[in-house]
């Protein structure tokens, strides 16, 4: 085959070390205080240890599937962009560590592992809620996404050198069998790791409602990392801000998702109005917990949806490094929103314990860019669709 048709121009060059030195000092500072916060209060760190874990979680299998997306569904333009999804997804290997410490302190975090003071309710969902199959069902969900990881990106990379189509349709192939365990271990992990968490609680959407910040966080970060790296020729030739539009669009579009889920449940919970539904929400509208609730409505929704509301926004670099970085906070802050208020247990808690968690988080994706970063290219040089992708206008 001639390879010569696909290939394109593009120079990789060196991420400036200084980006790297941030990574490591925010990671060594976020990891010395979550070791004091776990010293002075193991169980509230360990709360926070879940909302680290399904952050970076949906960093990881949310880029993941952003890439399995783009080979499914034959995308042109988000082709110079697949390989920081690549990167990113790399967030998988190290989410077993992450969880680690949490796990050590399930007793303390999970009720339903109180076996001798399980009700009628809490004892009929034993088969499910049990250490031993919870700890199964996580290491599973953990292998899957990595095996699908490692088996997607080496294709990927290794096309870089060979230019082969072939390894495109490998590609294809796995992404396909990728979509149905992706489907069912997102929404398995976050009502394992959240949800459960008030195991009388139950909603029939919770899964979605993760999904869609999942997707969203993973556009976000994708969006803040390949903007500036465009803007300052890391990228290939070519690329203009037509090509951001669908980033910014696909943002805006999962914002407005994500609100419609979050109405969704909270509608269909105040309509019906059970005890055992609405306790949930009840512990978000005492103390302060309160203004949490409220601002949720302005963090993860008004303020992202006005930023991206019109065309122009969604193409300007500036609006969009700063609706990414927004939407990544706002992520954070719907997970605090989600898991803290058991802790709480209607008393709002925030403090210098919470602080090192989010610092751990950005110091670790850091390290885990510029790690692949400097090992390979910033673009799939070899993916025959390339050169289609660079001429792609609106």
């Amino acid at each position: 085959m001639n390879t010569e048709n696909h290939k394109v121009d593009y120079v990789k060059k060196e991420i400036p070390s200084k980006i790297k030195k941030i990574g490591f000092v925010l990671t060594v500072i976020g990891l010395l205080f979550i070791i004091l916060a776990y010293i002075s209060n193991p169980v509230r760190s360990g709360f926070n240890n879940i909302i680290l874990l399904m952050f970076l979680s949906s960093i990881g299998v949310g880029s993941l599937f952003l890439v399995a997306l783009e080979y499914l569904a034959g995308s042109v333009w988000s082709t110079p962009f697949r390989r920081i999804s690549e990167f990113m997804s790399a967030t998988l290997i190290i989410l077993p560590i992450v969880a680690l410490p949490a796990y050590f302190y399930l007793h303390d975090l999970f009720h339903w592992t109180h076996v001798e003071s399980l009700d009628e309710l809490l004892q009929a969902k034993a088969g499910y809620l049990n250490i031993e199959f919870f700890s199964i069902r996580t290491i599973a969900f953990f292998a899957i996404w990595i095996v699908f990881f490692l088996f997607l990106i080496r294709n990927s990379f290794k096309q870089d050198k060979t230019f082969e189509q072939n390894l495109t349709k490998r590609n294809i192939k796995i992404s396909a069998v990728f979509m149905p365990f992706f489907i069912f271990t997102v929404t398995f992990f976050s009502i394992d790791w959240i949800m459960s968490l008030e195991p009388h609680w139950f909603s029939t959407i919770f899964g979605v409602y993760y999904f869609s910040g999942t997707v969203l966080a993973a556009l976000a970060i994708l969006t803040l990392i390949v903007v500036p790296l465009n803007e300052k020729g890391y990228l290939v030739k070519g690329l203009v801000k037509d090509h951001y539009y669908s980033l910014g669009a696909l943002m805006f579009a999962f914002t407005n998702f994500w609100a419609y889920i979050a109405f969704s449940q909270y509608l269909l919970i105040w309509y019906a109005n059970l005890p055992e539904e609405t306790f949930w929400f009840l512990q978000r509208w005492e103390g302060g917990w309160i203004y949490l609730s409220i601002g949720l409505i302005l963090v993860r929704f008004l303020i992202p949806y006005i930023g991206l509301l019109s065309q122009p926004s969604k193409m300007n670099p500036k609006r969009l490094i700063k609706m990414s970085a927004w939407i990544l906070f706002a992520h954070f802050f719907d997970l605090f929103w989600l898991i803290m208020p058991t802790y709480g247990k209607g008393e709002f808690v925030f403090g210098w314990i919470e602080l090192g968690f989010p610092v751990f988080a950005a110091g670790v994706l850091i390290i885990i860019f510029t790690y692949f970063a400097g090992r390979f290219n910033l673009v799939p040089s070899g993916d025959p669709k390339l050169k289609r992708a660079i001429d792609f206008r609106l």
